[in-house]
């Protein structure tokens, strides 16, 4: 009796912490449902007045053709606005809650898998946790939570990007026999295509990270696993800078570059560029370094550690050099970063600190860091009973503090949603009546909504008003300050 009873006992804490785990993901995953549930008030602005009127005259040959041609030149970014723009009003409305599933998917199912591939064990519900705080910090501590999430046309060129690089790696995780491997390779080299014609900054940010890994294996035992992953650091090279080529030449980057003066009078390399984009880093730096919000991926990171076991239920072996591991990480961050920046810049020049929907580009990499660097604590506090209870809770409550702590924004930027909704139906509906009737020119009221470009935002007319005209059929849209 005593025999079978042992292993129930030694099963108890790792369920309690599952019971557990699963308890604090609804913090993290309730916060995400609500700010799905917002994505019903999402309605066209931006760039998509100037989307919508091409996808419905012209389809997905239209829309690649005028991103490879004549906008920036990022085809894959083409595709993707077609694929939700088709469905118009509706299409922007799930895009929020489906880029929110697949954020979340993906770092859970990567999470798990590796794990499993190292051999390493956690209690249930844990992967979901850790997974679930980097989605809610990465789309909802952002600086402009609307252009992060709900902005369509934002999020497919710098936030679904970093997140579909992290991707890339399941199939590496999973694949078991040599047919398995080629086909990694050729799901690395095909997402490497894509993030290079989506994303400049994301190019630059997998390129930098990819070459620091291979770096890290070099210093590391020759043996089968290692030579597999530096082939798959080599095809992932092969395939981003491919498709980094691909929308460079493009004719739409040639005239984007042009239109910006950023052409050949304007180089990256020159003195101007390199220490303006060092400003501008700098001061996203100080931002980002005090958004005490980012202190929950340590803490998700912690906790994983701290439950995390080898094989047999022995505590895990510490990683040979963690210092080297840390180091190079920050490294890998500000190098990515700054070149992220730099290539921003000579488009936005300092307006790349004000534009933080390019800082996500790069923020990803920072969030998953800070929680490897969480994990790298609770291993190290394994073997220090007193400290690893108190560290334990203290994560615990920080988790909950993080997710509370971001609920009062998000509930304001709700209700500012729900308000532009009415008010942009309101005139959609008045404005086809007029056209119903005949009227060849109609007048619009701007309705803002997180800093996003409005026809006659700022009582003046702008590029995106003439886009309003065509999307409504009109020859001209004139300023009304007061809604119809």
């Amino acid at each position: 009796m005593r025999e079978a009873e042992q292993p129930a006992r030694s099963k108890a804490p790792g369920s309690r912490t599952a019971a557990w785990a699963y308890v604090l993901c609804i913090l993290p995953l309730g916060l995400l449902g609500l700010a799905a549930s917002y994505a019903r008030w999402v309605r066209p602005s931006g760039d998509e007045w100037c989307f919508l009127p091409v996808i419905r005259e012209h389809g997905l040959p239209g829309m690649a053709s005028r991103f490879y041609v004549h906008d920036n030149g990022r085809v894959m970014n083409g595709v993707l606005v077609w694929l939700y723009g088709r469905f118009g009003v509706a299409g922007h409305q799930w895009f929020a809650p489906l880029s929110t599933v697949f954020v979340g998917g993906i770092l859970w199912v990567v999470m798990a898998l590796a794990l499993r591939r190292a051999a390493m064990t956690v209690p249930r519900g844990v992967p979901l946790l850790v997974a679930s705080m980097v989605t809610v910090l990465f789309l909802l501590g952002s600086p402009n939570t609307y252009k992060t999430l709900y902005w369509p046309a934002a999020s497919v060129s710098h936030t679904l990007p970093p997140v579909l690089a992290c991707g890339a790696v399941i199939p590496f995780l999973l694949a078991r026999s040599r047919r398995g491997r080629v086909f990694a390779l050729t799901v690395g080299l095909v997402i490497g295509l894509c993030i290079g014609t989506m994303s400049e900054q994301t190019t630059v940010v997998v390129l930098v990270v990819l070459l620091a890994c291979l770096a890290l294996t070099i210093r590391t035992p020759d043996d089968p696993v290692r030579r597999r992953l530096r082939v798959w650091f080599a095809v992932g090279l092969a395939g981003t800078l491919a498709g980094a080529l691909i929308l460079f030449t493009s004719p739409g980057s040639r005239q984007r570059r042009a239109r910006f003066g950023a052409g050949e009078g304007t180089s990256l390399i020159s003195s101007d560029s390199l220490s303006g984009a060092a400003r501008a880093f700098a001061h996203i730096m100080i931002d980002t370094l005090s958004t005490w919000q980012y202190l929950g991926a340590i803490a998700a990171g912690i906790l994983l550690g701290l439950v995390m076991r080898g094989p047999a239920g022995a505590p895990p072996n510490p990683p040979r050099h963690p210092v080297l591991l840390v180091c190079a990480g920050v490294v890998t961050f500000l190098i990515s970063g700054y070149l992220a920046t730099l290539v921003a810049y000579p488009v936005f020049h300092a307006g790349v600190v004000a534009s933080t929907r390019l800082w996500n580009d790069f923020l990803f990499l920072y969030i998953v860091l800070l929680t490897g660097l969480g994990m790298l604590l609770g291993q190290s506090l394994q073997g220090i009973s007193a400290h690893r209870a108190v560290m334990g809770w203290a994560a615990v409550v920080m988790c909950a503090v993080t997710c509370i702590g971001l609920t009062p924004s998000l509930v304001h930027l709700g209700n500012q949603m729900r308000v532009r909704a009415h008010d942009w139906e309101r005139q959609d509906a008045w404005i086809h009546a007029q056209v119903a009737q005949g009227a060849r020119v109609v007048l619009y009221t701007p309705t803002p909504i997180a800093v996003m470009t409005e026809p006659f935002g700022n009582g003046k007319r702008s590029w995106v008003t003439t886009c309003v005209a065509r999307y409504y059929d009109v020859k001209r849209v004139d300023y009304s300050p007061v809604l119809p």
